[in-house]
């Protein structure tokens, strides 16, 4: 027979309910169309086919982002495309190294939010599965 003493019982479960409510559970959760629009539209457009208002501004053209996956042989390379936005992949329309990469910025973003560590995979991860959903054959 266990014997707990019903001190340690109400204890305990006043630190499991506390604990609880110390966790700040705020956190950014974007979608991918909405990372889109804040991070790429500008240069890629919003339809995504490198037709952005700071398109014509640029020394090399957006990309066409509705042309990966036929670009890619008609498949969407999901783990090429998480390396770009992440910035594991350098891109040279993006500009040199120094410049900030979409990792990094994405990273910027958590800072201070639980489990912020995993915020700049997952909106890598919405940003892409946003972009295979604008694919054109």
């Amino acid at each position: 027979m266990l014997r707990t003493r019903p001190g340690r019982l109400l204890v305990g479960a006043i630190s499991l309910l506390a604990g609880a409510g110390c966790v700040d559970r705020t956190t950014h959760e974007a979608t991918g169309a909405d990372l889109y629009r804040r991070h790429c539209a500008a240069c890629h457009g919003a339809s995504g086919r490198g037709d952005g208002p700071l398109a014509a501004s640029l020394r090399i053209p957006p990309k066409d982002l509705t042309a990966i996956a036929r670009n890619a042989g008609g498949t969407f390379p999901e783990a090429q495309v998480m390396l770009v936005i992440d910035g594991r992949t350098a891109v040279a329309e993006h500009g040199p190294r120094e410049m900030p990469v979409w990792g990094a910025i994405f990273q910027q973003e958590h800072v201070g939010e639980p489990f912020a560590v995993y915020g700049p995979i997952l909106d890598a991860r919405a940003l892409a599965d946003y972009l295979r959903t604008i694919q054109q054959p």
